[in-house]
């Protein structure tokens, strides 16, 4: 008999499943985890240091790269915490466009999730499908903000601009990889307005998901990759500060969006997912429902904003700025333009806590402020650390391939991990 020995290995951070910057180390006992102890801080970029030298505004751009796949919810924290201690009222179209776009980036999460989920455990087609639909939200994106990835979207007081009235269309490239039938084909959803646009993939993107089920759900190898694996009972989870879809999978019914709603959660109506065995699988079959769940949503706020016109900052000019052409036309608003640019709002002395039902679980942000134009203290309560921390428990006695599933059903992003 071969003799088998205790040995020690270090998975990652180079590990493509690794996510690039975890380092694992495994005690194992032949393929058998008996001990995994996740080394973090690989990518520390002090942000909650850096926003004590950054006015209140600045420092939003900074949330949109801690969780580099759910950019807007980050910031829709941050911002309801500055907004909590100036105590300032949103305007109700603003709230709207900032739920719309929530639930838009909960679908980009989940979708980069799945995608990168899949094929750490081998599965390649998924990634492709979910990349396909991941492009039309990304247009949206870019269509409000100018920007793909990081927005910057959300402002304290509303959101930077209203939605747009057109689409950015394809065009002809000198390069002929499209004829012109392929460009009127990819442009023909994007004639009407904005919100034209994300109605057309309200309709379309049910069928998306049955396809995803189609190749995952009843699939044999994916169900014996998941079935049963990191099961965590609800007194675990609990205990283990896990939130988000890894709570609701061992069966705790819990979502910030409707236990302690913010903005216009009450108004709209959605159901809360919640699994059973607290597996790998249950938290898949949660995270698919509530692709489906956000884009009910998205109906229903693209339906109130096509019937509600209406101002989307407030109009308190200490703290967003006022319009071009009352900046260009009036002193008294040039002096609130430039002191807001330069010297930043002041935020009463207090404290506040803000959390968000983020993809991941909750978000928040503890904001302490002694009434100067930067935050004195900046404290993030990032979901994907408290899961970390499960990993240990959750890993022992599966197998090394299991890890990699665990790392999978956890939807971690280092960006907010690490901050």
């Amino acid at each position: 008999m071969p003799e088998i020995r205790n040995y020690t290995l270090n998975f990652g951070p180079q590990h493509p499943a690794a996510h690039g910057v975890l380092r694992m180390v495994l005690e194992l006992d032949g393929e058998v985890v008996m001990r995994a102890d996740p080394h973090i801080g690989l990518l520390h970029r002090g942000t909650e240091k850096l926003a004590e030298h950054k006015t209140f505004l600045q420092s939003v751009p900074y949330m949109d790269r801690l969780d580099y796949v759910s950019m807007m919810c980050n910031e829709h924290a941050y911002v309801m915490a500055i907004e909590k201690l100036l105590q300032l009222e949103v305007p109700l179209r603003a709230q709207y466009i900032r739920v719309l776009f929530d639930e838009i980036t909960r679908i980009l999460n989940h979708l980069l999730w799945i995608g990168a989920h899949a094929l750490d455990v081998g599965a390649m087609t998924m990634f492709l499908y979910a990349f396909r639909e991941r492009e039309d939200l990304m247009d949206c994106y870019e269509a409000v903000s100018g920007a793909r990835l990081h927005a910057a979207y959300y402002r304290p007081g509303g959101v930077y601009r209203d939605l747009p009235d057109s689409m950015p269309q394809y065009d002809l490239s000198k390069m002929p990889k499209h004829n012109a039938g392929d460009i009127k084909f990819m442009n023909s959803n994007r004639q009407g307005s904005m919100l034209d646009f994300i109605d057309d993939f309200c309709q379309r993107f049910p069928a998306y998901v049955d396809e995803y089920e189609t190749l995952l759900t009843d699939n044999r190898i994916w169900k014996q990759r998941t079935v049963g694996i990191g099961v965590i009972t609800p007194e675990r989870a609990l205990a283990k500060g896990l939130t988000g879809p890894m709570l609701r999978g061992s069966g705790v019914v819990w979502d910030i969006r409707k236990h302690q709603p913010y903005e216009v959660y009450d108004q709209v109506e959605f159901d809360v997912p919640v699994g059973t065995n607290g597996d790998c699988y249950d938290r898949y079959l949660i995270r698919m429902e509530e692709m489906r769940q956000s884009n009910r949503i998205m109906m229903q706020c693209v339906e109130w904003l096509r019937k509600n016109p209406g101002p989307v900052m407030t109009e308190n000019h200490k703290v967003a700025p006022p319009n071009r052409e009352s900046m260009k036309s009036n002193m008294e608003e040039l002096i609130h333009h430039f002191k807001l640019f330069s010297e930043g709002m002041h935020v009463p002395a207090g404290e506040a806590y803000c959390a968000v039902e983020h993809p991941k679980g909750e978000f928040g942000i503890y904001l302490v402020s002694d009434g100067a134009n930067k935050p004195y203290r900046l404290k993030i309560r990032a979901p994907g650390f408290a899961h970390m921390q499960a990993m240990d428990e959750m890993a022992r006695g599966h197998m090394i391939a299991d890890v990699v599933a665990l790392m999978g059903t956890m939807d971690i992003v280092f960006g907010e991990i690490d901050r």
